[in-house]
């Protein structure tokens, strides 16, 4: 089986060896006055990644370049803005199996936690970084207003619930812009990153590769 995994949107040269998604739990136990003990369940944790990665710095013949990272040098930098910009990001792998079919895809909205870089004898020149990923889930806030009436009782009047960002213009149309890709795209026109897939849907016969977008493109939006 063949995996391509992209960082935001850089496709990583050579595909770490494991990928351990872990799906944490935050249910808790408790003893009742009988001595007997109960599970208290509560909503399913965050998703945590943690990925060991080589990066070449060599041209190996395993290694796939599609132009969204140059070297080691500006993966390390992406890493670093990823870090301090704070801002999610998306995680995604893609899986094919022998003859080009398709299985499940991974495509999940993260945050870089930390990363390490090592110096290994055993990997020559090539880099190794070990990533800590943890899924974001957005979320909103309702807003109450209110209003002092004549008998000076308060009523509250409760408004639609919004995210921070408020909502986002309502187009049929994107003209792509440099420096664009479709996670931007649809956090920036549809309020969340994770419906790039929607776009790329839309688009399959302009879009072969959803991490390849070009400037001058007209895309339809859902």
């Amino acid at each position: 089986m063949a995996y391509e995994v992209y960082i935001d949107d850089m496709l990583l040269p050579i595909p770490p060896q494991k990928i351990p998604i872990k799906y944490p739990g935050q249910n808790k136990s408790a003893n009742l006055i009988n001595g007997q003990e109960i599970n208290i369940t509560k909503p399913a944790g965050l998703a945590e990644i943690s990925l060991d990665i080589i990066f070449p710095q060599m041209n190996y013949p395993a290694a796939v370049w599609d132009g969204s990272v140059g070297d080691g040098e500006e993966f390390l930098g992406r890493l670093e803005e990823l870090k301090e910009g704070g801002n999610s990001f998306e995680f995604i792998v893609i899986r094919n199996g022998p003859g080009g079919r398709g299985f499940f895809d991974t495509n999940m909205d993260v945050t870089l936690e930390e990363y390490k870089v090592s110096d290994d004898v055993s990997e020559g020149m090539d880099l190794a970084v070990s990533l800590t990923l943890k899924e974001y889930r957005p979320y909103g806030t309702k807003i109450m207003n209110f209003v002092l009436v004549e008998n000076q009782e308060e009523t509250a009047v409760s408004e639609e619930e919004t995210k921070r960002q408020g909502e986002p213009p309502q187009v049929n149309s994107y003209t792509v812009v440099k420096g664009d890709c479709l996670w931007n795209i649809a956090k920036k026109l549809l309020g969340e990153g994770g419906r790039w897939q929607e776009i790329y849907n839309l688009n399959r016969d302009k879009i072969s590769n959803p991490n390849l977008i070009y400037p001058g493109q007209v895309l339809a939006l859902p």
